[in-house]
C-alpha cells in the first residue's frame, strides 16, 4: 500500500505561488511602508494548506490510500480560503431570504475621493456603506416609491478587473417593504424601486454632509470639484425568491480581489492574469512585474476588524422581529388581512415555513467542520482519519 505522505500535485497557477515567489522581495522593498494587516496576508497565504500549518492524515477506505490533508489560513483575503467560507455563508443566509424580488444597486464615489478613501480606509468605507444604505431606505419608505421599509445587504469591494483602486458598495434589496405601521408588505411595482438619478444625487449629498460634519480634517483634503462631479449609481431589477439571491451572493459577497481561477502563468519576473472588461463584455489579460501584482492585491486588504458586510432594514439584527412579520405577510400572501381571524390551517403552514427556515440554520451552524474530504486517489467519500500534527491541544 503506497503512502502519499505529501498532497497531489495541484493544477494551475495560485495566488499562493506568486507569494511565495515574489513576496520576500516585495517585502524587502515596501516592508517600511506596508501595514501589519499586509504583512499577515502574505504569510498567512504563503502558509495556507501547506505542512507549516499542520493537517491531518486520512485513509481511505476503499483504496487504502493514505494522504494528509493540511489546514488552511482562513484569512479572509486567501482566495482558497474563501470557497468553503462561501458555501458556509450562504447555507446560513438561505434561512433569511424573504419570497420575494431583489433588486442590485451598486453606489460609486468619483475618482477625485479615492485618495481620501486610501488616507482614512475604516471611516470612509464604512460612511459609504452606511450613507448609500440610508439614502435607498429614505426613499423607499416614500408613499410614491415603495411605501415601506425593505431588507437590504451591503458589500464593500474596493477594486476593479485590473486590481485598480476602485471603492464602491453592492447592495441587495428586497423589491418590497414592510409598511410604517409594521400591518401590510407593500411590493415594488414590477420592476422599479427608486429612481437612479435621485438615488445618486441623496447619496453624494448625505456622503458630503456627514464627511464635512464628522471630519472637518479630512473634508478640507477633498477637491472641491469632487462634489460637483456626477455619482455613478445602478440599480435594477434580480430576480425573484432563492435562487435569484443566492446567485447575487455567491458572486459578491465574499469575493476578493482575484480569484486562483484568474490567474493564467508566471514566470520568474511576471504574472498574467484574466479579467473582464464589463464595456466590452469580453475577457482580457493584463501582464504585470510580480512586485507590482501584489502591490495593487495588497491594496484591497481591508483594515483590522472592518465588517465588509453589513445589514440594514429588514435585515438589521435589531429589527428581526420586523422580519419575522416580514414573513409572514408574504408566506399568507393576505398583507392586508392579518387584523382579521385567520384559517387555522394558513397559520399553521406559515409557522411551520419560519420553522423549517430555523431547523436549516441550525444544520448550518452543527455542519462547520464536520465533513472529511473525499479520497484525492479514487474520489471515495469514505475516509478514515489516522492522526494530527501537531496534536490538538499542543502549541506551535
Amino acid at each position: 500500500m503506497a503512502d502519499s505522505t505529501t498532497p497531489l500535485p495541484k493544477v494551475g497557477i495560485e495566488l499562493a505561488d506568486v507569494v511565495r515567489r515574489f513576496g520576500s522581495k516585495y517585502t524587502t522593498q515596501y516592508g517600511r511602508v506596508m501595514l501589519p494587516s499586509q504583512k499577515k496576508v502574505l504569510a498567512d497565504i504563503a502558509a495556507c494548506c501547506t505542512e507549516e500549518l499542520g493537517g491531518r492524515r486520512y485513509r481511505c477506505d476503499d483504496c487504502r490510500e493514505s494522504f494528509w490533508r493540511f489546514h488552511s489560513c482562513r484569512n479572509r483575503a486567501c482566495p482558497k480560503c474563501q470557497g468553503k467560507r462561501t458555501k458556509e455563508w450562504l447555507g446560513q443566509r438561505e434561512a433569511e431570504l424573504l419570497p420575494c424580488d431583489y433588486f442590485h444597486a451598486v453606489a460609486t464615489v468619483p475618482s477625485e475621493l479615492r485618495d481620501a478613501f486610501r488616507r482614512d480606509q475604516k471611516f470612509m468605507y464604512g460612511l459609504l456603506m452606511q450613507v448609500s444604505a440610508e439614502a435607498v431606505k429614505e426613499l423607499c419608505v416614500k408613499k410614491r416609491y415603495l411605501g415601506g421599509v425593505p431588507g437590504i445587504l451591503s458589500v464593500l469591494h474596493t477594486w476593479n478587473g485590473q486590481l485598480g483602486y476602485h471603492p464602491h458598495v453592492h447592495m441587495l434589496i428586497t423589491g418590497g417593504g414592510i409598511s410604517p405601521d409594521g400591518q401590510h408588505w407593500e411590493p415594488a411595482r414590477g420592476e422599479f424601486l427608486v429612481p437612479v438619478a435621485v438615488l445618486s444625487k441623496k447619496i453624494a449629498a448625505k456622503f458630503r454632509d456627514a464627511v464635512k460634519q464628522e471630519r472637518p480634517d479630512v473634508f478640507r483634503t477633498i477637491p472641491a470639484r469632487a462634489w460637483k462631479r456626477e455619482w455613478v449609481s445602478f440599480i435594477k431589477h434580480y430576480g425573484h425568491g432563492n435562487d435569484a439571491v443566492l446567485n447575487y451572493l455567491s458572486r459578491y459577497v465574499l469575493r476578493i480581489a482575484i480569484s486562483n481561477a484568474r490567474i493564467l502563468a508566471m514566470d520568474e519576473t511576471h504574472v498574467t492574469f484574466r479579467w473582464k472588461d464589463r464595456s466590452a463584455d469580453t475577457w482580457r489579460t493584463t501582464r504585470l512585474g510580480g512586485i507590482e501584482f501584489l502591490r495593487r492585491f495588497l491594496q484591497h486588504v481591508l483594515p483590522r476588524g472592518f465588517h465588509k458586510i453589513r445589514y440594514y432594514g429588514l435585515w438589521h439584527p435589531s429589527k428581526r422581529d420586523l422580519a419575522s412579520r416580514a414573513w409572514l405577510l408574504l408566506i399568507l400572501h393576505k398583507p392586508a388581512d392579518l387584523q382579521r381571524p385567520m384559517k387555522v390551517a394558513d397559520l399553521i403552514e406559515a409557522i411551520g415555513q419560519l420553522a423549517l427556515l430555523e431547523d436549516r440554520q441550525c444544520m448550518a451552524d452543527e455542519s462547520d467542520h464536520t465533513d472529511t474530504p473525499c479520497c484525492p486517489h479514487c474520489g471515495s467519500p469514505r475516509t478514515t482519519l489516522l492522526a494530527e500534527w501537531p496534536p490538538p491541544g499542543t502549541v506551535r
